[in-house]
């Protein structure tokens, strides 16, 4: 029977022979079968030649394989808004042929399940003796390993390879190996929403990417080495691990040899040697390898990096050498800041969700992550955060060539679907993966911290996370531990992660920071954090969103189609409002990265803070679409902001100002704290601060120079004060502060009016409701100004709309329609009824006031020429035609609606009053024409 089946196998079967060497590469072509029904096993696959093929690395979407979308297709991760399922208006999207989810990318195979692969290899006679691994570098997720009909073991291993020993098996000759690969969700339960698995960002692939290969090292080799540099005594303790299948101990001689990478001058390093006795079963050794009298250290800006070589000689039995990347490099922390080579850092991160829309599953070569962290660095960020997974070893070198600090996470988000610590199979594996991914990836200076994963739950889950990290503070003091990513807080943490300090918050809406409280910018987060005495970083801040860019289809090329994008265009289509689609992207964003600029300097801005995550710095593709990216799912630029615009206020170094508010009145004097975040390589030394106030084009209206000063490292750093009077400026306008320390310059916009607003004539009625004498007005040719009362605008008609400053927080789908619903403005700052309020196409802070008192009014069933000379842009699921100021004849008379209610409270209130006076004159002057007519009884119907 066995020598049929081997005949079946060399005639069915991919084969590859390979020549004698030290790894054999089994990536091509292999056999291959699905297993929808589970049945392989009782059917002895493993004993059966499969019949497809497919090509690995990949994954079976990769290469076609899965069933087609439907409505029941069995996702990975939680639905919050289930919408699309019973909506009448998605009906159409969820037929066959036209199915479009709005959820997530959209993958044009699916298959959650098993699938076998299989492929014959040949074992040359030189591989005769030693050990023999089968090394598969990322695998989703579960695998089993036959070779030759015989069961070799089970691997789950989410962030890290599986590795598989298969020295007593793969004698000489030709082998059949089978794996089965399962990619469901079964005892050990990460959380549906855990990036490491769920469709919302990579996809629930079915697959192996990366390294698939057979190794083979002598009976007594090295099987791991462990770097612990120790920069204060300038030496590198090495934790060697060397295994012995010879039988008996072996004598042997371990060589250690350091070399600096990086080109240039720099002190060589002498090897060392050392006897050793290796007992049978295999033996741990450590030596001290002493680092020179100036070792090289790596950071942020001087990412230096070492190889240590370690040779196994004298066995008798083959030599061994393993090349071992590393760096000098400590983190600890004191008092509430991080320090890594005893200097103060600034964490500025965004995170990575494992979202890689080309492919479903992330790269393994490391020029892709470099692609990556030179872009975020572009931004001035000097850190990422892997969101509930872990990546691949080339996202490690990577960040090692590019001085990017990384939280590692161990593949969970154990919240909505799981639970952590109640003694369910999660917990070993938790475990089990963080011991995996510091076997793998601990010896990376850019390893800086390690965390379980995601906003956890669970009855005991603070006792079990404390467990977790004082396991791992006392076994590896490599790096920086806390529990779980947005909390709990902990004492045995190394650090916080919270969600506390940042300018708006789940649930907040309309009371945040940035939405319920006139623009400043003197606040921070010192009374939040002052409860804790270790360092703090903000838990995934930002989260601002913009309107999709449709013009990005085109770049899916790959597995995952963007059905969400075409979902929202058609949606706008319908709408009439496909020509404005490129506008509402950049005056959305134009907010968005107001936004964010924002949330970036609050934090800044904050004494003793240790730094903050950005959620994120691109596209989040899944969660019902979150567009919270400056750049798109691709890391490209989207066009409204570029990486040295970003660098301003985002950066080592960055200018900060503390002003009480960002509107003024031209009696005002202009009171301003100048002070700087400053973590750069070294203190700066005879800085000359200056600032000048600049108007809209470009001409200094005023300026100044401070103190020369040496800036250490550290914010909340005092520069000085400035006090201008504002009495200077004759009319309404912009003005721009601008601040400089060195090469360092960061901007803010402040506005000015006129204390005393003139005679802006007396032709206009303005009113707030459309009441008989409005009417009477209008029927005999006058102009009227209605300037709505909030509350007054029918739900169906745009009352339900909730109007904020910022754009929409993560989106409305996935947070049960928190507030705000909007985007900000749009509308062509040429236009005379703005003459007199300045102001770009886009939101800006002087229309905070407005946005804060104001209902959109709905524009479906008014006349398609009707043109608002404010738009108000809506959420991309409903792309309703939104107006905060339009203009219309009405009978003989004209009417200008302003959403806006420019009257309640005016004398505290300097940019209602001026948008007031911009609209009075222009309505009684020449330029006031309204295009477009519309029946009293159907602006009636917009109001209770």
């Amino acid at each position: 029977m066995k020598t049929i089946l081997s005949l079946v196998f060399i005639v069915f079967a991919c084969a590859t022979a390979v020549a004698a060497d030290e790894k054999i590469d089994l990536a091509g072509t292999w056999a291959f079968k699905i297993d929808p029904h589970d049945v392989g096993i009782a059917a002895k696959w493993f004993q059966s030649a499969l019949d497809e093929r497919i090509h690995l690395p990949g994954s079976m979407t990769t290469n076609g394989k899965g069933f087609d979308v439907d409505i029941h297709t069995p996702w990975m991760g939680s639905i919050v808004d289930s919408a699309w399922f019973t909506s009448p208006a998605m009906a159409k999207f969820r037929r066959p042929g036209n199915l479009k989810i709005p959820y997530w990318l959209q993958p044009v195979k699916y298959y959650a399940g098993a699938a076998w692969y299989q492929k014959t290899i040949t074992v040359d006679e030189s591989w005769k003796g030693g050990f023999i691994e089968l090394f598969l570098e990322r695998c989703h997720w579960e695998t089993r390993i036959w070779v030759d009909g015989t069961e070799q073991g089970m691997r789950n291993a989410l962030g890290a390879p599986h590795v598989y020993d298969l020295s007593n098996v793969l004698t000489t000759g030709r082998h059949v190996l089978t794996i089965r690969v399962d990619n469901r969700m079964k005892e050990i339960n990460v959380g549906p929403n855990s990036h490491s698995v769920s469709d919302h960002t990579q996809s629930n692939w079915n697959g192996i990417v990366g390294k698939i290969e057979l190794r083979k090292s002598p009976y007594v080799s090295i099987q791991d080495v462990r770097v612990y540099p120790n920069i204060s005594e300038k030496r590198v303790r090495l934790q060697v691990m060397l295994r012995n299948n010879s039988g008996t101990h072996v004598q042997a001689k371990l060589r250690f040899t350091a070399r600096l990478l990086q080109q240039g001058k720099h002190e060589k390093l002498l090897p060392r040697s050392v006897d050793v006795t290796v007992e049978k079963n295999g033996q741990f050794f450590d030596v001290e390898y002493p680092m020179g009298e100036t070792p090289e250290l790596w950071d942020e800006f001087n990412p230096h990096l070492y190889t240590m070589r370690v040779e196994l000689t004298g066995t008798g039995l083959g030599d061994d050498v393993r090349d071992v990347l590393f760096g000098m490099r400590d983190v600890r922390t004191e008092g509430t800041r991080i320090l890594v080579n005893n200097k103060p850092v600034f964490l500025r991160g965004t995170l990575e969700c494992a979202i890689f829309p080309l492919t479903g599953f992330p790269p393994t070569d490391t020029s892709a992550w470099m692609r990556i962290f030179r872009i975020a660095r572009a931004h001035g960020l000097n850190h990422i955060r892997f969101h509930s997974w872990c990546p691949p070893e080339a996202a490690f070198i990577a960040a090692d060539r590019a001085g990017m600090y990384l939280q590692i996470e161990c593949s969970s988000w154990a919240n909505q679907g799981a639970t952590i610590g109640d003694g369910e199979p999660l917990d070993e594996f938790v475990i089990d993966e963080s011991e995996r991914i510091v076997a793998n990836y601990g010896n990376h200076p850019s390893f800086c911290l390690m965390l379980y994963g995601n906003e956890p739950k669970g009855q005991n889950h603070k006792k079990w996370l404390s467990g977790f990290i004082t396991h791992w503070k006392s076994k590896d003091p490599r790096r920086l531990y806390t529990g779980g990513a947005g909390w709990p807080i902990l004492s045995e943490s190394d650090f916080n992660s919270t969600p506390d300090p940042r300018i708006q918050g789940w649930g907040q809406g309309l009371h945040s920071i940035i939405n319920g409280a006139p623009p400043r910018t003197d606040y921070d987060w010192s009374g939040t954090i002052a409860k804790w005495s270790n360092p703090t970083i903000s838990h995934e801040i930002g989260q601002w969103c913009v309107y999709p860019d449709f013009r990005e289809i085109k770049q899916y090329t790959g597995v995952l189609k963007p059905k969400n994008f075409e979902l929202f265009r058609e949606s706008l289509e319908q709408n009439h409002m496909s020509r404005l689609a490129g506008k509402f992207l950049m005056a959305s964003g134009k907010l968005q990265a107001l936004c964010y600029k924002a949330d970036i300097e609050a934090a800044l801005r904050t004494p003793g803070f240790a730094g903050f995550q950005l959620l994120d710095l691109h596209d989040f593709p899944g969660q019902g679409t979150a567009l919270v990216g400056v750049l798109n799912a691709f890391w490209r630029e989207k066009g409204y902001i570029s990486p040295s615009e970003y660098r301003k206020f985002c950066n080592s170094t960055v200018p900060l100002v503390r002003m009480p508010k960002m509107v003024y009145s031209s009696d005002d004097t202009l009171n301003v704290s100048v002070e700087i975040a400053h973590f750069g390589p070294a203190q700066l030394t005879g800085v000359v601060p200056r600032w000048k106030l600049v108007d809209a084009k470009r001409h200094i209206a005023c300026g100044g120079t401070l103190m020369q000063t040496d800036i250490p490292i550290g914010n909340g750093l005092k520069l000085g004060e400035i006090s201008q009077s504002l009495r200077g400026i004759p009319t309404p306008q912009k003005l721009t502060l601008v601040v400089s320390a060195g090469k360092y310059e960061n901007t803010w916009d402040i506005w000015v009016y006129p204390s005393i607003v003139p005679d802006a004539g007396h032709n206009v009625f303005i009113t707030q409701e459309l009441n008989d004498t409005a009417v009477t007005i209008l029927k005999n040719g006058g102009n009227v100004l209605l300037t709505v009362k909030p509350g007054s605008v029918l739900p169906e008609k745009g009352g339900t709309i909730e109007v904020g400053f910022s754009s929409i927080f993560w989106n409305t789908s996935w947070t049960q329609g928190q507030p705000p619903h909007t985007l900000g403005i749009l509308c062509d700052p040429a236009h005379q009824a703005l003459a007199d309020f300045p102001t770009e196409y886009h939101s800006n802070w002087q229309w905070h006031d407005a946005m804060s008192h104001s209902s959109a009014i709905v524009l479906s069933d008014f006349p398609r020429e009707l043109t608002p000379i404010v738009r108000v842009i809506d959420d991309w699921f409903t792309n309703r035609p939104l107006a905060l100021i339009f203009e219309a004849n009405v009978g003989r008379g004209k009417l200008l609606v302003s959403g806006i209610d420019l009257l309640s409270d005016a004398d505290h209130r300097p940019e209602a009053r001026q948008l007031l006076y911009s609209l009075k004159k222009y309505m009684s002057g020449n330029s006031f024409a309204p295009h477009t007519t519309v029946a009293l009884e159907q602006l009636q119907g917009l109001f209770r």
